[in-house]
């Protein structure tokens, strides 16, 4: 992404869990500058405390917007409205709308139409509506791949009077994301997409792969199934093989791919 590639970052703060914002804002900056933080809720909830103690660290502006229904996301209307706002002012260049709430799904298509880059990020629960609405969707699960909880244990003890009283002792306990599994649905999606950008030997550059992926998939990400990249995740399927050329214009080696047992013979080509 370019160097002066401008996002707005609006954050649905009554539906992101506060204990990934550090993570989120370090994967934002993969894809731009965040020119615009904001954050949107009742910020006379207490429900949303956690979230008062990392907004100076991480910059984000506070947008209050009362809840006027109980039970009822408020945050939805004032978060599109400043959407549009920031889209006619013509001061970024993408957005990365932050919430598992399909209600953005309109908001995600509409930006696309008017030519910005969306990227999404949220839950694995987000609904599917919302993540393919954007060009890009990141789960915040991944993000994190150990979250320290804590643990409270209760141990009944006496007292010096004799009486009995619960001790409680808290505990730090590690919990790791669930990682997905390379299913043969994945599989047939890969193996789909490098046919698609292959030449007539069948080898296709990996990094057309890696797009086309994206397009095709928005919240397809190898970091789902436990690897950073795509090449070693291909290289685990055990079908392709993988080929390094040396790249003319740089050191770096171009890596491509195709699958097993092809050649122009088998693909019918003199």
């Amino acid at each position: 992404m370019e160097k002066d590639f401008k996002i707005a970052v609006l954050i649905d703060g009554e539906n992101i869990p506060s204990a990934y914002v550090t993570e989120m804002m370090e994967e934002i900056a993969k894809y731009g500058v965040p020119t615009i933080k904001r954050i949107y809720g009742d910020w006379t909830n207490p429900k949303l405390k956690k979230w008062k103690v990392l907004l100076l660290a991480n910059a984000i502006t506070p947008i209050q917007q009362y809840s006027y229904t109980i039970g009822k996301n408020a945050s939805d209307s004032a978060m599109i409205i400043d959407a549009m706002d920031i889209l006619y002012s013509g001061k970024v260049n993408g957005f990365c709308l932050v919430s598992s709430d399909s209600d953005f799904t309109r908001l995600a298509t509409r930006l696309r139409e008017a030519g910005m880059t969306v990227y999404g990020m949220g839950e694995k629960k987000t609904p599917k509506p919302f993540f393919v609405a954007c060009d890009k969707f990141i789960y915040i699960e991944i993000l994190k791949s150990e979250e320290d909880s804590e643990e409270i244990e209760e141990t009944p003890t006496k007292t010096s009077n004799g009486r009995t009283k619960n001790k409680i002792r808290k505990t730090k306990k590690v919990k790791k994301a669930a990682l997905e599994k390379v299913t043969p649905k994945v599989v047939r999606l890969i193996s789909a997409t490098i046919a698609d950008c292959a030449d007539e030997d069948g080898w296709a550059f990996l990094g057309d792969v890696g797009a086309l992926l994206q397009k095709k998939q928005p919240n397809f990400d190898t970091r789902n199934y436990g690897f950073l990249k795509l090449t070693p995740l291909i290289n685990s399927i055990g079908r392709f093989e993988i080929e390094r050329r040396e790249n003319q214009k740089g050191r770096l080696k171009l890596i491509y791919v195709r699958k097993k047992g092809l050649n122009r013979e088998s693909l019918n080509i003199l």
